[in-house]
């Protein structure tokens, strides 16, 4: 029997992540095949990324140039994937997220008349400003999908109250929990020194030395990309940073600095040379992974780690003021606080002077899965692709 394409179609680190454990189910299908199509949005990062997963591109678009916009970028994904789609006919095209690929990679499909699913899908902020196009891109890719991969109940909700029918929606859980429990089991069977690979990740040796030691002390991860920060929100984040290490002297800052520019000049300008403030270079996952599992909590602008840190026990700061990832912050794992330096330094002074509350949002459930979305969304798949 002649196995049915399925193309998933990645195009930035997210997108890597939460497609590398739905593509390693969809390979265990009787009737499914997958394909694993890269656009190249964010190439050094993306590539990175696969390789964690021992994962490469089936075909790469190539799509990435210096200094692109966002019309220039949805325009090439578009028509790239319109060739692509006429040359292969696949019997679908996964999806994922809230990015330029995954929005101009659906319409492409839609186009060509090629059934979509959209994984993740039903997340809302409801302001079209934040996050800035991702809420755009998501809401749109969700009416045109077949297959409505819903990883909450609060997302489903969102996308009934939206129109969409109650048949395309399926509630699975999100694939970013997968990839990470893989990889977290992954890791914890390495026995490599701490110190070496802290060294090796770019921590100067007297910062790995007291934090990856014998005797390790606390200290923050900090994570940081959005759109909506760059000017006056990165340089309130980074003076809120300061005013945390000096607030305590003994916690440490580790923050792996997104390559864009609108983010390395403030960051480097501001942070650089403080003695207890590693600025790395992006890890590869499994170093994120590895970092996260060590850290004391985690400041971060990232959905990606919203989800992912509360399997890990590590409670976050969020750096927004609103987040498509809301059951979070009901949950308790997750706070708002934005870029203001007050609401930052109030929040992490809790999670650094009081055990009983650290401890209590440390051992919360995590609302976003269990670790079996991937073989949920085949399930799915193998029933309705006949």
């Amino acid at each position: 029997m002649n196995k049915k394409i399925l193309a998933l179609v990645v195009g930035t680190r997210p997108e890597a992540i939460k497609m590398a454990p739905l593509y390693r189910a969809l390979e265990k299908s009787p009737h499914l095949t997958p394909y694993l199509l890269s656009t190249g949005q964010h190439r050094e990062m993306l590539q990175q990324t696969l390789a964690a997963f021992d994962l490469r591109p089936d075909a790469d678009l190539a799509l990435m140039q210096a200094n692109q916009t966002l019309p220039e970028l949805t325009g090439r994904v578009l028509v790239a994937m319109t060739g692509w789609l006429a040359a292969h006919q696949p019997a679908a095209v996964l999806v994922q997220g809230d990015t330029t690929t995954a929005f101009a990679a659906a319409l492409a499909a839609f186009y060509a008349r090629v059934p979509v699913g959209h994984v993740e899908a039903g997340l809302r902020t409801y302001d079209f400003s934040a996050p800035w196009p991702e809420e755009m891109n998501r809401r749109l890719a969700d009416p045109i999908s077949r297959w409505c991969f819903a990883p909450t109940e609060l997302s489903r909700a969102n996308l009934l109250s939206e129109r969409i029918p109650a048949a395309d929606i399926h509630v699975t859980g999100n694939t970013v929990i997968d990839a990470l429990l893989w990889m977290r089991e992954r890791q914890r069977g390495l026995t490599a020194n701490p110190l070496e690979r802290a060294a090796r990740c770019g921590v100067p040796e007297a910062m790995a030395a007291r934090y990856f030691g014998e005797t390790p002390r606390r200290w923050v991860l900090v994570t940081g990309h959005r759109r909506e920060s760059f000017g006056d929100g990165f340089e309130d984040i980074c003076r809120a940073i300061l005013r945390l290490a000096e607030a305590h002297p003994d916690l440490g800052v580790i923050y792996p600095v997104h390559l864009n520019p609108h983010v390395q000049e403030p960051v480097r300008r501001l942070l650089a040379g403080h003695p207890r403030i590693a600025l790395v270079a992006p890890l590869g996952y499994e170093d994120f992974v590895w970092f996260m599992d060590r850290a004391h909590f985690i400041l971060s602008d990232s959905g990606g780690v919203q989800e992912e840190a509360p399997s890990l026990g590590k409670p976050v700061l969020v750096m927004r003021t609103t987040t498509e990832r809301p059951e979070g912050v009901t949950a308790g794992t997750s706070r708002l606080v934005g870029t203001d330096p007050e609401a930052i330094l109030r929040e992490a002074d809790v999670l650094m002077s009081d055990p009983a509350a650290y401890a209590t949002r440390a051992a919360l459930r995590n609302p976003y899965g269990d670790g079996n979305a991937s073989r949920r969304i085949v399930e799915v798949l193998e029933r309705d692709i006949p």
